[in-house]
């Protein structure tokens, strides 16, 4: 391998086939039926370009990988080799097919340990994804079986091979690969007698694929997010709070935010005319702005194309006290969401109620949860919104030390991780004299991301100045969410034991 100087992936070219020839010679020295005539690489060249892919080593032929495009339907998962060829007259091929189906890999024995075999995986799935394709599909040689056929039945055998308690150098390299079984055909290749006619229908699902071009109204996968870090300031009118909000509104919506997160109770200075009451009868007087200020904050929706989240506000219902927000759609539409745990202080100055409802809410940057304050350092919660499909969680909070934001903050990026999401968290700053129990603000607004190779390695994406008034506006990218669960270095949501435990909610 030192002495290698080069090595270049290219589709082939009929002009590589005296190389392919010696290559396939050298590569199925114990293959009784012979290599690909140079008709049939020709065809497969004029068909389908693209799906010929070479690996040349120093200028040599070192390794090739032979591909079809086909209509999967019309085979099904029971078919042979013959057939998937169209008794190798490739007539199968359709530029309208949705899988890539695999015909011939190899390499060179001489080759053979530097990982080319990889990188021809690698070039086949670049291409299944800039094709939009479903699948790679192929029927996958168990060329060791013949040592065991004695001892184990096909099925055991592959079994065997994923519990690596049996080596098989075609099986174990299609698993390492990210390949999975489908199923154990029979009869595939009547002529492998190393495999005894068996064969391990295999298949690498692209998790890229959209079925139709995408409508305008598609989901979309890279989504913006505008965090409002609020100032605490002594507010005597509604409207004034509305002007302070529609500012933060359009500034967020002229750089084209998807979403506006506003922090918990960030319509508190409003208490600051009601300080000579008792704190209990004051968060009750805010109350009678939740409605109004939900209003409004629709219109803002609409008026400036971003969908809000209003962070908190105290909300009356028969006769008890909840901490709830909205989630003002740009299109109109509204949805609410409550604070399922209260803390201590939360309960013994204001007799706030505990709410009961969890869930996912649709928009139109895909499935996102909304979590506030408390509510993140509950890992459950959490867990059932990842299980609905929930890309970004938003968490509207208000803390007044360090150490209460240290708890969120902390809580936060532990729940990004553990379920592979992004969490954005906003508060507000500042201070508030005149208002009994809410005097003193702390926060640092940001966006945190799992831990992994496509993100920052801290999973810090953007962070606010701690204790200023600001915006901060962050970039998340979803189809890297969607690479992560299926092949991220750890999967914390694949690899949950559901045979050991579950979460299981009761509303």
């Amino acid at each position: 391998m030192s002495d290698i100087k080069q090595i270049e992936i290219r589709n082939l070219q009929i002009e590589d086939y005296a190389q392919l020839e010696i290559a396939m010679d050298a590569a199925y020295e114990n293959w009784s039926v012979g290599h690909w005539e140079k008709k049939h690489i020709a065809h497969l060249i004029k068909l389908f370009p693209e799906g010929q892919i070479a690996i040349i080593v120093d200028g040599k032929v070192a390794g090739c990988a032979l591909t079809l495009r086909v209509n999967y339907s019309q085979f099904g998962d029971k078919h042979t080799y013959e057939q998937i060829t169209g008794n190798y007259t490739f007539d199968t091929f359709t530029r309208k097919g949705d899988v890539l189906y695999g015909i011939d890999v190899f390499i060179v024995p001489e080759y053979r340990g530097m990982r080319l075999g990889r990188r021809l995986y690698d070039a086949r799935k670049e291409l299944c994804e800039h094709l939009n394709l479903r699948a790679i599909v192929f029927g996958g040689r168990i060329p060791n079986y013949h040592k065991y056929a004695d001892e184990v039945t096909p099925r055991q055998y592959i079994q065997k091979v994923r519990d690596k308690e049996i080596f098989d150098p075609v099986l174990t390299f299609q698993l390492s690969n990210e390949f999975h079984v489908k199923k154990l055909l029979k009869n595939y290749l009547p002529e492998d007698a190393e495999s005894c006619q068996n064969a391990v229908l295999m298949q690498w699902d692209n998790i890229y694929y959209e079925e139709d071009v995408k409508p305008i109204d598609a989901t979309k996968l890279v989504v913006r997010l505008g965090l409002i870090q609020w100032q605490m300031r002594p507010l005597k009118k509604l409207e004034e709070l509305f002007d302070q909000a529609e500012f933060f509104v359009d500034a967020v919506s002229s750089y084209q935010s998807d979403f506006a997160l506003f922090p918990e109770f960030f319509n508190a200075p409003l208490m600051s005319g009601f300080n000579d009451m008792q704190e209990a009868q004051a968060i009750r007087q805010l109350a009678e702005f939740t409605e109004p200020i939900r209003e409004k904050f629709i219109q803002f929706a609409m008026s400036y194309n971003v969908n809000i989240i209003t962070g908190s506000m105290p909300e009356m219902v028969d006769g008890k006290l909840y901490n709830v927000g909205y989630l003002c759609h740009r299109n109109g539409d509204c949805d609410r969401y409550e604070k399922i745990h209260v803390t201590p202080d939360e309960s013994k100055f204001w007799g706030l109620t505990c709410g009961n409802s969890v869930k996912i809410f649709e928009t139109d940057c895909g499935p996102i949860g909304i979590l506030i304050c408390y509510d993140v350092e509950f890992p459950k919660l959490s867990r059932i919104l990842a299980e609905q499909d929930m890309n970004l969680l938003f968490v509207p909070f208000l803390t007044d030390t360090q150490n209460g934001y240290g708890r969120v903050r902390n809580c936060a990026r532990a729940r990004a991780i553990e379920n592979e999401c992004y969490v954005a968290i906003a508060g507000s700053v500042g201070n508030l004299p005149k208002v009994h129990n809410m005097d003193i603000q702390y926060a640092q607004s940001a966006v945190f991301t799992p831990c992994d190779f496509a993100f920052p390695f801290d999973g810090i994406k953007a962070e606010a100045t701690p204790n200023t008034e600001m915006m901060l506006l962050a970039d998340v990218d979803l189809t890297l969410l969607r690479e992560l669960h299926e092949r991220g270095s750890v999967r914390n949501l694949k690899d949950r034991r559901h045979d050991l435990y579950q979460i299981k909610t009761t509303f």
